[in-house]
C-alpha cells in the first residue's frame, strides 16, 4: 500500500511522465479494479476500514491523530478485531512493515496488540514523515539509527530498510509450513518528498518545468517534480524486488499480491495529473481523495490483463482475506463483502452503497455512492449530487435538476453511520 498516491500516477491508469513498470506488469499479469475506494481522504482512518473491515461511519478510528470533538487521540481498542487477528485464526504468521500509524498512545494500539506476529517501523503517524528518522521499531523495541540527520535527509533512508526487511521476512517464511499475511505499508510518495539522487536521475535533465520547495516541518528535497517522480518510482522498483522474491521462492504461485493506496494525492498541481479524470485530491471526499489504485496478481486463480468495474473499498479487505484463508469474520456487522469473485472473474456481490465521513479544519464532510449516483454533504454548504456513469469529474451538481434522487440520497446518509461522540458532525479545532 503506497501513501497519498493519486489514481492516476501509476501507469496502468494512464500516468505518462512517471515510469511504472513492475506496477504495470502487475496490471498485465492480474486484475484492474476501476472502482475501488481507500476507507478515508487521509490516512489514518483510511488504516482503521482496511484493518477492521468496518467504514468511516463504524470504524473506531474516524480521523487523524487528535481530529476528533474532545482534542483527544483515539486508537484501536482490544476489542476491535483486525485482519490479522482473523488470520492468526486460520493459522497464519502475520506481519506488518513500514507505516502501522495506529499507535498515538501505545497498549491496545500497538501492532502486536492487534493481532501483528511481526511489525518494523512507524509507530506513529507524524514520525512517519520523515524518511531519515533517529529510529525505527521491531515489535516493542526501538531500533536506533545513529547515522541520520533528519533535517539534513541524510543517513539510512527508511523506505530501503522496510523494503530490506520485508525481503529478510519473506526468506524466513520461506522455510516455514504454515502460511503468512504480510501487509507492507509503504511511506511513499508522502511529505516529506525526498528520495536518494540515483532515483532522480531518470527524471534529470527532460526539459521539465521545476517545483522549486521549501524546509518546513518537512525536509523537503529543492525541487519537487523529479524527487516526486523518484519516489513513485523507487517504489515501483521494490514492488519488482518483492514480486521477484516471491518467484524465486516458489512462493508465488499461490500467493494473492494487491497493490493499493491509502488516499488520493497531496503533491500534485496538474503537472502529473495525479488524480487522473477525478475532481479533488487528499483530504476531499470527491473521488479524487479517495478513488485510488487497485491491482490484484494471484497465480491461476486470476486471469491475467483482466478489468473489474465492481465498486469496492477498503472495508472489503477483512471479509475478502477471511474468504481467501477459508474462515467467516467474527463479526457479522462488517461495512465489507469479499471481492475474491470479482478478482476471480465470477459473479459478485454489490453494496448496497459505500460511505465515507471526514472532519477537519474545513468542518465535516460526508459522501455516499449508490451505483452510479454520488452524494456530498460539506459543512455549511447546499448539498451536491452528481451522476458518475455521466460525469466521473463531479462537474454537473444535479441536486437542483433531480430533487426526488437527492432527497433519496439524503435519507439514505442518515442510516450511513453510528453516532460517536469522537467524532460528533461539526466543526473541531485540533489541539496543537
Amino acid at each position: 500500500m503506497a501513501d497519498d498516491l493519486g489514481y492516476g500516477d501509476v501507469g496502468f491508469n494512464g500516468q505518462t511522465k512517471i515510469k511504472t513498470p513492475a506496477l504495470d506488469q502487475m496490471a498485465q499479469d492480474g486484475v484492474v479494479f476501476t472502482n475501488h475506494y481507500s476507507g478515508s481522504p487521509v490516512c489514518g482512518p483510511s488504516r482503521s476500514c482496511l484493518l477492521t473491515g468496518t467504514n468511516t461511519g463504524h470504524t473506531r478510528v474516524r480521523g487523524n491523530p487528535r481530529w476528533t470533538t474532545s482534542g483527544a487521540d483515539v486508537v484501536l481498542l482490544k476489542e476491535d478485531i483486525t485482519v490479522a487477528e482473523e488470520l492468526k485464526r486460520a493459522g497464519y504468521n502475520t506481519a506488518i512493515m513500514g507505516k502501522w500509524g495506529m499507535d498515538e498512545a501505545g497498549t491496545s494500539a500497538q501492532a502486536n496488540a492487534q493481532g501483528f506476529d511481526y511489525f518494523f517501523g512507524y509507530r506513529r503517524h507524524g514520525a512517519a514523515h520523515h524518511y531519515y528518522p533517529k529510529s525505527l521499531w521491531r515489535n516493542k523495541e526501538e531500533v536506533k539509527l545513529p547515522n541520520n540527520i533528519p533535517e539534513e535527509t541524510s543517513g539510512e533512508y527508511s523506505h530501503d530498510l522496510i523494503v530490506n526487511e520485508t525481503l529478510t521476512y519473506l526468506d524466513k517464511q520461506a522455510t516455514q509450513t504454515n502460511p503468512f499475511f504480510l501487509y507492507v505499508a509503504f511511506t511513499t510518495p508522502h511529505y516529506e518528498l525526498t528520495v536518494p539522487e540515483e532515483s532522480k536521475a531518470p527524471y534529470l535533465n527532460l526539459g521539465w518545468e521545476e517545483r522549486p520547495m521549501e524546509k518546513g516541518h518537512y525536509y523537503n528535497d529543492s525541487e519537487g517534480n523529479t524527487t516526486y517522480a523518484g519516489m513513485v518510482s523507487r517504489m515501483d522498483r521494490d514492488i519488482g524486488k518483492l514480486r521477484a522474491k516471491l518467484q524465486e521462492l516458489n512462493l508465488d504461485k499461490n500467493t494473492l499480491v494487491i497493490f493499493t493506496s491509502d488516499n488520493g494525492h497531496e503533491y500534485d498541481r496538474g503537472f502529473f495529473n495525479s488524480n487522473g479524470e477525478f475532481r479533488g485530491r487528499k483530504r476531499d471526499v470527491y473521488d479524487g481523495g479517495v478513488h485510488v489504485p487497485f491491482v490484484a496478481v494471484w497465480p491461476q486463480r486470476i486471469k491475467p490483463g483482466t478489468i473489474s468495474q465492481h465498486i469496492s473499498g477498503f472495508w472489503d479487505f477483512l471479509p475478502t482475506a477471511c474468504e481467501v484463508a477459508g474462515i467467516q469474520p467474527t463479526k457479522n456487522d462488517l461495512n465489507g463483502i469479499s471481492y475474491q469473485n470479482a478478482l476471480t472473474g465470477k459473479l459478485q456481490k454489490e453494496h448496497p452503497y459505500i460511505y465515507w465521513e471526514f472532519n477537519e479544519g474545513a468542518g465535516p464532510r460526508q459522501a455516499i455512492r449508490q451505483g452510479d449516483w454520488k452524494f456530498v454533504r460539506q459543512y455549511q454548504q447546499a448539498d451536491e449530487l452528481y451522476n458518475l456513469k455521466n460525469d466521473v469529474g463531479e462537474v454537473r451538481d444535479l441536486a437542483k435538476s433531480n430533487p426526488q434522487k437527492l432527497k433519496e440520497m439524503q435519507d439514505l446518509i442518515l442510516t450511513a453511520r453510528t453516532n460517536d461522540p469522537n467524532y460528533e458532525l461539526k466543526k473541531i479545532v485540533r489541539n496543537k
